[in-house]
């Protein structure tokens, strides 16, 4: 008798301390019942039924409100660039710049340089075509009026591939997925425009490109598709290529349909349109423009471009998600540290706090599929982030909407969203929202702007 009793009372111990155990893990909040409510009953959306959906809620001291599948690792698409922006901030610093190199082979005497003219890359996104032609000007007023030799590009900054190994082919070709390299001009990309034919079905013609892209070719496989149908064009390029296939559809009734695609040699584009900005300011220039192969930077430098403060910079990739420069950054990271980019990723937010338990990053900006991190990282980050040394700075970069800085993330079946929320009692909380595997990119913003409207009330 008394040995079941025993029993019994163990049994009921074991039962509340496993009871009392759960409570510790995923404590109950009434005022966020609403919003457990509505994660709950997501996957009986119209769209999202089958999808994978993630969510954290962080209040302003750090705890965790609400944890949906918060520590199950994600695909965040576009959202992944506020872990490049927010570490760049705290480790360059807001006013660090890029400093792009214009040196020669032999010294300006006499207006003439006897030699090559070479420009070092340094991993600036920023550089421009209005910049070449500032850059002749200069030269122009130092006195210079003959280079004997070449213009040459050397982007050997960055070693290995132009390209992440994780990126898909579809994406290589097109503007959004365009190389990274040393030396980068007009974010590597040119616009490529197209005459749709007379009817549904019918060739589309390619008019060209702007800029020029040198020693490159095209293969047209373009054909008309229906009126307002938008951009189904899609350009297949790749590293180094001599030549890009232009395939998908032009909308019926358009004469210059325009989309963007992605240079396949940035150093020889930027040696091109550099030579073409020296004459076009009267300066002679006698040998061909192309890459740095082999050869040893000159020795004389001429001057140094700057790019915009990193401040300035992380402000244009939240406000255009833009992938190459993310990727720019990504990689100085990476050179700063002779570390691989992740690894000083990881590194720099473990010292803050935060030691990331989900997290892949193959690349910084999130075009890779293989990419992944926690809702409850990304979240995380967002926290110690805005508390960080420079979290005015990065707050201030996010995009804004009334009460809401965030930076989203989409791709096919993949939506994201992660930063802040002032709710209407003044209270701000950091968030990530995560939805994988949606049939319906629509259903899922639906639900997360359901969500924000009940944080906002918190």
């Amino acid at each position: 008798m008394i040995k079941n009793v025993i029993i019994v009372l163990l049994v009921c111990a074991l039962g509340l301390l496993l009871w009392q155990t759960k409570s510790i893990e995923k404590p109950e909040h009434s005022e966020t019942s609403g919003i457990q409510t509505l994660l709950n009953e997501a996957v009986s959306r119209p769209g999202l039924t089958g999808a994978a959906v993630g969510f954290c809620l962080i209040d302003p001291g750090g705890a965790v409100l609400v944890d949906h599948h918060a520590r199950t690792a994600f695909i965040p698409a576009s959202s992944l660039k506020t872990v490049t922006t927010a570490t760049a901030l705290e480790i360059m610093g807001p006013d660090f710049q890029i400093e792009t190199t214009l040196c020669s082979t032999t010294p300006l005497v006499d207006g003439l340089i006897d030699g090559d003219l070479m420009i070092i890359g340094a991993g600036d996104p920023m550089l421009s075509l209005a910049d070449l032609k500032q850059w002749a000007q200069e030269l122009k007023k130092r006195g210079l009026t003959r280079i004997t030799g070449r213009v040459l590009g050397d982007g050997r900054l960055f070693r290995g591939s132009i390209y992440d190994d994780f990126w898909n082919w579809g994406d290589i070709g097109n503007g959004y997925g365009s190389a990274v390299a040393g030396l980068n001009l007009e974010h590597n990309r040119f616009t490529a425009t197209f005459r749709a034919g007379a009817a549904i079905g019918d060739p589309a013609e390619f008019l060209g490109t702007f800029p020029q892209v040198p020693g490159v070719g095209s293969i047209d496989e373009t054909i008309t598709g229906p009126a307002d149908s938008g951009d189904g064009v899609v350009i297949h390029g790749g590293e180094r290529t001599n030549v890009i296939h232009l395939r998908g559809t032009v909308p019926l009734g358009q004469t210059a349909f325009q989309v963007t695609g992605a240079v396949p040699d940035p150093e020889r584009f930027t040696a091109h349109h550099f030579k073409k900005a020296l004459e076009a300011a009267g300066i002679e220039v006698a040998g061909e423009a192309g890459a740095v192969g082999s050869e040893k930077v000159g020795t004389h430098e001429l001057f140094k471009h700057r790019s915009p403060p990193l401040k300035e910079i992380i402000t244009s990739i939240h406000a255009t998600s833009d992938n190459h420069e993310t990727e720019c950054l990504f990689r100085l990271l990476g050179l700063r540290d002779n570390k691989a980019p992740d690894e000083v990723v990881r590194d720099h937010w473990k010292v803050r706090g935060l030691d990331f338990t989900g997290l892949r990053m193959e690349d910084g900006c999130g075009l890779a599929r293989a990419d992944f991190i926690t809702p409850h990282d990304l979240a995380r980050l967002q926290f110690l982030a805005g508390r960080g040394p420079q979290g005015g700075v990065y707050k201030a970069s996010l995009l804004s909407r009334d009460n809401l800085r965030w930076k989203g993330g989409a791709m096919s079946a993949v939506r994201s969203t992660t930063g802040y929320i002032t709710a209407r009692s003044g209270r701000e909380f950091c968030f990530a929202f995560m939805v994988n595997h949606s049939s319906d990119g629509q259903a899922a913003v639906a639900l997360r702007e359901s969500l924000i409207t009940s944080i906002t009330s918190l």
